[in-house]
């Protein structure tokens, strides 16, 4: 059954229109509180507790207050963290043993888009049942509780503090980051106070930069998603290497000591062999269907299992449980450690990455020159109305591409889970005709979408 406001990663738009406004994410909160009370098992007099993290965008303040507000007529306790990255929350979820976390954060969106995520209980993403119970909430009309039994809210003073040693201690305590530079950006986001603190901490020489939010600046020309600002950094700084956050901390990318970027793919790869030569590698590794071909012939190659799940860090978590493994990830930079944490943690990433780094005595440049990505070419098509992809049209043009890669490549169409948006994929060993096969079924889809 489809919901009619649930994505791939919650709910998200452009704040002030459609559903980020403040009516309906007061509503949200009252329904997410109704469903997590009939749902929970507590004992008799105890409310139900809900957690809630925002990352730096303005609209963060209205949002909070709305779902405060609905969260605590539905008679539900709520713990403010305040700005704390996404997997903070759901770690800290499970650690205050709340019945729920929720995060308003767009990620790597501009900052006049936000959204609503939510954690269970046990730190990962709500299942489907819960979300389309929560949808069917929105649709009844909402209640105020009686005066006696309406939520209270206080704030979490000590919730960086927490967070900032948790991730601290998934690096191994024989090991440290002394006498290694570092470049973190952290995307004017939801890392810039508690990443600096937990690579200063194991020892490196930390610079920060897109660590001055002001509301309007997250993921604007920094982060992850603009990593050449980092790229510069390093190479100016003379630094090892450098981290770059999203918006929310759940993505990272790395760059090495030439200013070379490495994606989630090639860490991803790192962090596997640096498990697989101590015999810790527990199963194989998830991927999506945008995962590089070069990363499952290269796993291949020393018979490590690899899967692909569809795109979201969710579904990637859904394959990692079905197959009890506990490393996947997507080339986006979420990268998933299900032996550390129950989400995709971009600080907890970019240590496994430095521990292999530490353990293996070779600079993160020679770690990332063990895997060559094949060309990929991405473009995104935006589109006005939906987009029928299983139409005759569309599938001819996707054979057409097949043919002319020969066997040598891969062609994806999917639709964006959070942006009205088809991004097509092209990978080969033939740089040139891959762009020209990306070029010419980006066409065809943006005259079928006019």
């Amino acid at each position: 059954m489809s919901k009619q406001y649930f994505g791939t990663d919650g709910i998200r738009g452009r704040v002030g229109e459609s559903v980020i406004t403040p009516e309906f994410v007061m509503k949200l909160g009252y329904a997410a509180g109704r469903v997590l009370a009939s749902h929970e098992h507590l004992p008799a007099g105890k409310r139900p507790t809900v957690l809630i993290g925002k990352d730096t965008r303005i609209s963060g303040y209205m949002l909070e207050a709305s779902l405060e507000a609905g969260l605590s007529a539905a008679g539900v306790d709520v713990l403010l963290t305040g700005p704390m990255p996404t997997p903070a929350v759901a770690y800290l979820t499970r650690a205050l043993r709340a019945q729920a976390g929720i995060v308003i954060s767009a990620s790597h969106n501009p900052y006049y888009d936000n959204g609503i995520k939510f954690f269970s209980a046990q730190g990962t993403k709500l299942p489907d049942d819960i979300e389309h119970a929560i949808e069917a909430a929105l649709a009844q009309p909402m209640q105020v509780m009686e005066s006696a039994q309406l939520g209270k809210a206080k704030r979490v003073d000590d919730a960086a503090g927490r967070y900032v040693e948790f991730c601290k201690s998934t690096f191994p305590n024989h090991l440290d980051l002394r006498g290694l530079k570092i470049v973190l950006d952290c995307a004017h986001g939801a890392t810039y106070h508690v990443a600096p603190p937990v690579f200063h901490e194991l020892g490196a020489d930390v610079i920060a930069i897109g660590n001055q939010p002001d509301g309007l600046n997250i993921n604007e020309g920094v982060g992850s998603t603009h990593p050449q600002a980092l790229q510069k950094a390093v190479v100016e700084h003379q630094a090892d290497l450098g981290i770059a956050f999203d918006g929310d901390g759940d993505r990272v990318m790395m760059v090495d000591g030439a200013g070379n970027l490495l994606d989630g793919d090639q860490l991803l790869y790192i962090i596997a062999m640096g498990l697989y030569a101590k015999g810790k590698l527990k199963g194989g590794v998830a991927g999506t269907l945008m995962t590089n071909l070069a990363l499952e012939h290269a796993l291949q190659k020393h018979q490590i299992p690899f899967g692909r799940a569809k795109v979201g860090d969710r579904y990637v978590l859904e394959l990692l449980q079905d197959k009890n493994w506990k490393l996947g990830g997507e080339n986006s930079g979420h990268i998933l450690t299900l032996d550390k944490h129950t989400s995709g943690d971009a600080i907890i990433a970019a240590l496994q990455v430095l521990q292999s780094v530490r353990e293996s005595g070779k600079t993160l440049q020679q770690l990332g020159a063990d895997l060559t990505l094949y060309p990929q070419v991405l473009i995104n098509v935006t589109t006005k109305q939906k987009l029928d992809l299983n139409q005759e049209a569309v599938q001819t043009a996707v054979k057409q591409a097949e043919v002319a890669l020969n066997g040598e490549g891969r062609v994806l169409l999917r639709a964006s889970g959070t942006e009205p948006k088809i991004r097509v994929m092209v990978e080969g060993l033939n740089p040139s005709l891959v762009q020209a096969q990306a070029e010419q079924l980006a066409e065809v889809i943006r005259q079928l979408a006019a």
